[in-house]
């Protein structure tokens, strides 16, 4: 059996018209895989409900997942700051909408049990599990026996505070860390391949991990999973490779196009926090990106890449790609190296260990650097 491909993206948001264009892209890349999954993060719902705990997001047309669909994507990961943002009905028509495009998908639910429980996905006779966690708060999006929300994993804050996305992350509460590992137990023994998707990092701050980061990534891997697949800080971070297999620090935005984090806002909530974000992570966002405006740095992006072979070797590394104007990702054609450089840089710079890169087609294949050391 040759080699299965799955690629990795990060963020995804299509809350514009037209969402076949915005992905249009990339999709020739995702369509050519065996299996492709994405980070969801905002509801595709009719609801106008706006939940408090976070600057919310709207509402993404729900018809706007069958486009995920025509592009390939198989699997998301729901587990973030602003899958509750539009209350109960958001998150329930989202599922519905993600039901009816048969994309797999986990992470959340109408109740912590639901929230925590695996999507197996079947892949040439062999099977993929996935799980998603949010680590970044706001407390108020997490499930709980008997509410709708988000798995998640309590980290706590340094002013003694709730978790918060904007909060000083610090400390992994312990018990709620071993609920994470006991599920990644459990989901070893029904999978081949076992993905963790943890929504974490510092937003918007290139290279830079938190102090959690590495820490909670190594304990997934060593309960069982194969590979983690970081999100949420809307700029590529580095990998890392943890006892052989691929910790995606962060896989940056897969495809983001919305008028939320737009500088002209007639919404109070984002309107102020398009100027507080400027204040707080220092940079002007790129006039020509006006539904992707983020840090100048996030032009430079990944997917994921994973070769599954047959004996359950993985060959990890990622395909660069390239955010055109005024936000659409595409093949990075002749910035590949230079973004592979990139990719390869930042790790660095956020403490990791080197990697050696080896292009492969229009990818590249990581390994361990010599100068890494045991």
């Amino acid at each position: 059996m040759a080699a299965q491909e799955i690629l990795l993206l990060g963020d995804l948001i299509l809350d514009v018209p037209e969402p076949d264009n915005w992905l249009a892209g990339i999709a020739p890349l995702t369509r050519a895989a065996d299996l492709v999954i994405g980070h969801l993060e905002v509801p595709y719902t009719t609801s106008e409900e706006e939940m408090p705990g976070d600057v919310p997001a709207p509402g993404a047309n729900p018809a706007h997942l069958d486009a995920l669909a025509r592009a390939g994507i198989g699997a998301v990961s729901m587990a973030g700051n602003h899958m509750m943002d539009c209350g109960v009905t958001g998150l329930a028509e989202t599922i519905a909408g993600l039901d009816r495009n048969r994309i797999a998908h986990a992470g959340a639910g109408m109740s912590l049990a639901e929230a925590r429980k695996p999507a197996l996905i079947p892949l040439g006779g062999r099977t993929v599990v996935l799980l998603s966690y949010n680590c970044v708060g706001p407390e108020l999006c997490w499930a709980a026996q008997d509410q709708p929300g988000c798995a998640y994993v309590n980290v706590l804050a340094s002013d003694g505070g709730p978790s918060r996305p904007q909060a000083e992350l610090v400390e992994i509460d312990p018990a709620s860390q071993a609920l994470m590992e006991a599920d990644i137990a459990a989901a070893r023994r029904l999978a081949h391949l076992v993905v963790v998707a943890l929504h974490k990092g510092i937003t918007h701050r290139p290279a830079e991990l938190a102090a959690y980061e590495r820490p909670l990534a190594a304990a997934a891997i060593r309960a069982g999973a194969d590979v983690v697949a970081g999100h949420h800080a809307h700029i590529a971070r580095g990998i890392e490779l943890v006892d052989g297999k691929p910790v995606f620090h962060g896989l940056g935005n897969g495809c983001v196009v919305t008028h939320a984090l737009a500088p002209a806002q007639d919404h109070p909530a984002r309107a102020e926090w398009v100027e507080r974000r400027k204040r707080m992570f220092g940079f002007e966002p790129d006039p020509a990106y006006p539904l992707a405006p983020f840090h100048p740095e996030a032009v430079n992006g990944m997917i994921g890449r994973l070769l599954w072979h047959a004996d359950g070797r993985i060959e990890a590394g990622f395909i660069p790609i390239w955010f055109e104007p005024p936000g659409r990702p595409v093949p990075a054609g002749e910035r590949a190296e230079t973004i592979a450089g990139y990719i390869a840089d930042i790790g660095e710079k956020g403490g990791l260990p080197p990697l050696n890169l080896r292009r492969e087609g229009a990818g590249w294949v990581v390994s361990p650097s010599s100068s890494s050391g045991p």
